[in-house]
Formats: C-alpha cells, sequence, structure tokens
C-alpha cells in the first residue's frame, strides 16, 4: 500500500517507518523536525519506496501535498510533553494537526486512519490493569484531554465519512531513538552524576513499560488484522513495575555501583509531578484476541532500552 506516516522521524514513528518499509509498503513520511531527526531516517532514507517531505501538519498545503495518493495514514506526529506547558501548543500540535490530517485524509479518498494515542486518557484509573471500556475517561493533564478529544474527532469522522480508524492507548514506549521518557532521564542523569540518582516523586508510581519493537509490531497487527469502523487498542506490557525498580534497573544495566537513589518526593500524593498519572497499567487482551503478544515485559523492555541508549 502507499501510506503516509506524520511524524515518521520521530522515536516511534521512524521506528513504524522502518517496520512498514520491510513490510513492502511505500512510504511518504512528513515530520517539521522539532521532535525527530534525520538521523532516525538514516536506515531507510535511500530506500526507493520512501518520500520525505519536511513540513508542518498544521500547514494545509503541506499535509495536502503530503496525502496525495495514499490509501492510509499513521498520524504519529504531536507534542509529546506530558508535564503541563502551554495548552496553546498542546492545542496546535495535538488536536488541529489531528483535524488538518482527518481532512487531509478525507480529501485524498484514504480508507484507514490510524493514530497513535496515550494511556493518560484514562487519568487515574480505579480499575487496574485498564480495559478500553474503563469509563468514565477523566484526564488528569493538558496531554492526556488533547488526546482524549483526538481520539473523539476520529471517531466523528470515522461515521461521518465512513473511514476506518483505529486508535492505540500507548503504555510508556522506551527504546532506541527516544530522546525523552523517564528511561532516558535516568541514564543522562547517571552520566552526568553516577553516585546519586534524584527521581521524581515518592518512588511508589507503578507503570508499564514497552519496547517500541514490540509497540510497532502491535500498531502494524492492529493494521492487518483489525476490522469494524472504529476501534481503540490499549498497547503496553502485560505487567507494571514501580520507579524504584526502573531505577535499579537502569543502574545495573549501566553497570554502576554504590548508587545513592533518592526520591524527591512530589505533589499530590507522591506523584513525579501535577497531572502525572501515578499507576498506569493497561489490560492488553482485546488486542492479544487479534493474535499480538508483546515480546518483553516491562523490565526485559527497560533493560533493553538502556542498553540501546548507552
Amino acid at each position: 500500500m502507499k501510506l503516509l506516516v506524520t511524524g515518521g522521524a520521530g522515536f516511534i514513528g521512524s521506528h513504524l517507518v522502518d517496520r512498514l518499509l520491510q513490510l513492502g509498503h511505500s512510504v511518504t513520511v512528513v515530520d517539521n523536525l522539532s521532535q525527530g531527526s534525520l538521523e532516525n531516517t538514516s536506515t531507510f532514507a535511500r530506500h526507493e519506496a520512501y518520500r520525505f517531505i519536511r513540513g508542518d501538519v498544521t500547514d494545509e498545503t503541506v499535509i495536502g501535498e503530503a496525502s496525495r495518493g495514499c490509501e492510509a495514514v499513521f498520524h504519529v506526529a504531536a507534542n509529546p510533553e506530558v508535564r503541563m506547558g502551554d495548552p496553546n501548543v498542546h492545542f496546535r500540535e495535538n488536536i488541529l494537526a489531528t483535524i488538518r490530517v482527518l481532512e487531509a485524509a478525507i480529501g485524498a479518498g484514504m480508507r484507514q486512519f490510524l493514530f497513535t494515542s496515550s494511556s493518560t486518557v484514562y487519568g487515574d484509573a480505579t480499575r487496574l490493569p485498564t480495559p478500553e471500556d474503563y469509563a468514565p475517561l477523566e484526564p488528569i493533564s493538558v496531554y492526556g484531554a488533547c488526546k482524549l478529544a483526538s481520539e473523539s474527532l476520529i471517531a466523528a469522522y470515522c461515521h461521518t465519512y465512513k473511514i476506518r480508524g483505529l486508535v492505540f492507548r500507548l503504555a510508556n514506549i522506551v527504546g532506541s531513538r527516544a530522546k525523552q521518557g523517564v528511561v532516558v532521564d535516568f541514564v543522562r542523569k547517571l552520566a552526568d552524576n553516577p553516585k546519586r540518582l534524584e527521581v521524581l516523586g515518592d518512588g511508589t508510581q507503578t507503570k508499564s513499560y514497552l519496547l517500541v519493537e514490540d509497540c510497532v509490531e502491535a500498531m502494524v497487527h492492529a493494521f492487518e488484522k483489525g476490522e469494524g469502523l472504529y476501534d481503540a487498542y490499549n498497547v503496553g506490557a502485560r505487567d507494571a513495575i514501580d520507579v524504584r525498580t526502573l531505577a535499579r534497573i537502569v543502574i545495573d544495566e549501566m553497570k554502576l555501583e554504590d548508587v545513592e537513589v533518592v526520591c524527591m518526593g512530589g505533589p499530590e500524593g507522591g506523584r513525579g509531578w501535577i497531572g502525572d498519572v501515578k499507576n498506569m497499567w493497561l489490560d492488553v487482551s482485546k488486542l492479544s484476541g487479534l493474535g499480538w503478544r508483546p515480546q518483553h515485559d516491562s523490565s526485559e523492555s527497560v533493560r533493553k532500552a538502556v542498553a540501546a541508549l548507552r
């Protein structure tokens, strides 16, 4: 197929492009390189079935040109910062961007729209692991709210224009090419000071971590096997680990000794920051029902991510 990947020079997007080209698809990438880099595209930059357009997906001319001739779009481009920043930036780079890509997809006659959402749409879920039909969806961050708003827009467009939509609610994705997130943060801190590691929050935050290669396989699997006009799938490991355990894994993988781990406390009962979901663990049985299985648990994913980042 002829596919479009927004944000295809970023962390998850570039791994997705790698896999789609391996499967024989033709791929056009549009990316403004604000988060991604051309270095991430080096493995496929000369591939005959690959085309790169540098531009912003909120620019109607850019996304319209990129969409021409494509049959489906993986909309991965977004502002990835979960912590509170300027809400207008989140609105522009997440909600407005999604509208622009939806309009372009409809205009190009695409048949499928695939979107990387987030576990943050659930907010502080009282049911763990959390299934896709959990309610109410009550995000506690502007980032999560923008992802949920984008999901709603996609659902509306799917029902209005009869384009198939798939939404992927991602756990914490880790691995090579990542530039932010707790694993990257810990590796950088320990590189600067191999004797002391400061941890945001009280250290009891428990979350699920999934290797980026497993994440991409989940997306491709749903793309090939999923049915229905619109659906949402959780994508994560089958377990969760606390931040103290994660810190020890990173320290071990970096072959460091006598490291003092200091938990900084954090707001609202030990969160890392205001808006941080303290406990996140996704139920992935729905996607597993299509035949996908994560190949690594949270600890293995973190270990492989540290090895790649080092």
